[in-house]
């Protein structure tokens, strides 16, 4: 059969990406591409990240794929459903089925096979689409498929039907490396290093995460962990090293340091073999002390992202992150004193968050003083626990093949323009005091007080909110009005 995989990630529609250009492959595609070669299927991928809809168009067309499988996330939502239209309005690709994966589908199934979809993969994949392959290599375009666990789709009778999850992997070790030979990796280093002067290749090493954090989605893997061996994960980087020869590597996995004795046994192997290219990896602040901050250092982590969210602990604890501020500052401290470039994750506008909470925000960064540190303003997932607290709350709701769970409005007590205000005053105020003190406030004046200027009017905002609350109030009534006539 002709699988094609894709992902409906295109740079080109990307502003923001345009900007901060780190771009990364579609590692989930290319799993699912290596595991359907090992099982004698050849799969293709269609690589979108520096394509366009149109050149996927032109290859849907030419190839006229009988299975088309698209990773969806959050991002690519729309996309994706723009694809599947295009598929459907096409006579030559009628008999191609579209198979969906990913975290967006999991808890939308009904949706995407009202708007397209053939069958919907919930959980892990890689088994999945191959049972779903090979029953329609068999069987033909109405083969069977309620044998096959883990899927939803539409019976004979135009009724959804879903068949029991499907357990996760036992064993990591049994998938092999990601098909990164399946596209072209030189844009992407390419990319990157024109925009940063040195590149990266994305590499996994783990699958799920046990914690529960109350915003985080677990569509795919659940609360699960589950680890290649050390000896694995060493021959892929060797791998990678001897082919592409990257700058950095930078693992995707949730929680990096989760298990010290994995953390030393993979330092050992590398050491044993020479092996050291520099990485940097994300973790929580309770999973790092001396030892495993040490082996960072040894096995080659330049950098180590951690995840603080929040200088409240009234807002961390409402998040059921299980963390305090004062770890999270005292791990950014500790990898600092080793050598290790740091980088924190700050979310505003949770849930009962108050204006102090953010002043509390502001002081934890100064403090903390990671590197870099990245601000989001929080928009429920449905599925988790967070979307569950919230669902009566959302307001004005757009129509779901129009919008993402980003577009989400909550009945908040601040405006939209609030939040944008309250970054502001965030990264300007810290971005200020680091200027002013790694100069002593004499050598770079004018670039720290445009900093505290940016603060300034960010704090300004913040205290415009209730005149801004009726603006917002209003406008949404027009906008009420007019959709109503």
């Amino acid at each position: 059969m002709k699988v094609l995989l894709t992902h409906g990630y295109f740079l080109g529609e990307d502003v923001k990406e345009q900007r901060i250009m780190r771009p990364y492959p579609p590692l989930g595609i290319l799993y699912l591409a290596a595991y359907l070669k090992a099982r004698g299927q050849r799969a293709d991928v269609f690589d979108t990240t520096f394509s366009s809809p149109a050149a996927l168009e032109r290859r849907l067309l030419d190839e006229r794929p009988d299975v088309i499988g698209i990773y969806t996330n959050l991002m690519t939502k729309l996309n994706v459903l723009r694809i599947m239209r295009f598929i459907r309005a096409r006579p030559e690709l009628a008999s191609s089925r579209i198979v969906l994966g990913g975290p967006e589908v999991t808890h939308h199934a009904d949706r995407f096979l009202e708007h397209g979809a053939d069958v919907i993969v919930i959980g892990e994949g890689e088994e999945t689409l191959h049972a779903l392959v090979a029953a329609w290599a068999a069987g033909g375009r109405d083969a069977p498929l309620g044998d096959i666990p883990g899927i939803a789709w539409r019976d004979s009778g135009g009724n959804v039907a879903r068949t029991p999850p499907r357990p996760l992997l036992r064993s990591l070790d049994d998938l092999p490396e990601p098909a990164r030979d399946a596209l072209d990796l030189q844009p992407y280093l390419t990319a990157w290093r024109a925009h940063h002067g040195s590149n990266a290749v994305s590499v996994s090493t783990m699958r799920g995460c046990p914690y529960t954090c109350r915003w985080c989605s677990r569509a795919v893997y659940g609360g699960s962990y589950r680890r290649r061996a050390p000896r694995l994960v060493a021959d892929e980087i060797a791998h990678i090293a001897e082919r592409y020869r990257p700058d950095s590597l930078w693992f995707v996995d949730d929680v990096f340091t989760i298990n010290h004795r994995w953390l030393e046994a993979l330092t050992v192997e590398l050491e044993a073999r020479g092996l050291r290219v520099p990485y940097e990896c994300i973790t929580r602040a309770d999973r790092l002390d001396e030892r495993s901050v040490a082996l960072l250092k040894r096995s080659g982590c330049f950098r180590v992202w951690i995840g603080a969210e929040s200088g409240s602990q009234a807002v961390l604890d409402a998040m059921d992150r299980r963390v305090t501020v004062e770890q999270v500052r005292d791990m950014i401290h500790l990898c600092k004193r080793h050598g290790i470039g740091t980088g924190t994750f700050i979310m505003l506008g949770y849930p009962g968050e108050t204006a102090a909470d953010i002043e509390a925000t502001i002081e934890h960064l100064k403090r903390a003083d990671p590197d870099q540190f990245t601000i989001t303003v929080s928009y429920p997932i449905k599925g988790t626990p967070f979307y569950d607290d919230v669902v009566n709350d959302i307001v004005n709701p757009a129509p779901w093949e129009q919008s993402t769970d980003r577009d989400t409005q909550l009945r908040r007590p601040h405006s939209s323009w609030y939040y944008w205000f309250a970054t502001t005053r965030v990264v300007s105020e810290v971005r200020a005091f680091k200027l002013a003190r790694a100069t002593n406030g004499a050598a770079q004046p004018l670039a720290a007080a445009r900093q505290r200027v940016k603060a300034m009017l960010g704090r300004a905002g913040m205290r415009l909110d209730p005149a801004l609350r009726l603006l917002e109030a209003g406008a949404r009534r027009v906008a009420d009005y007019r959709a109503r006539s």
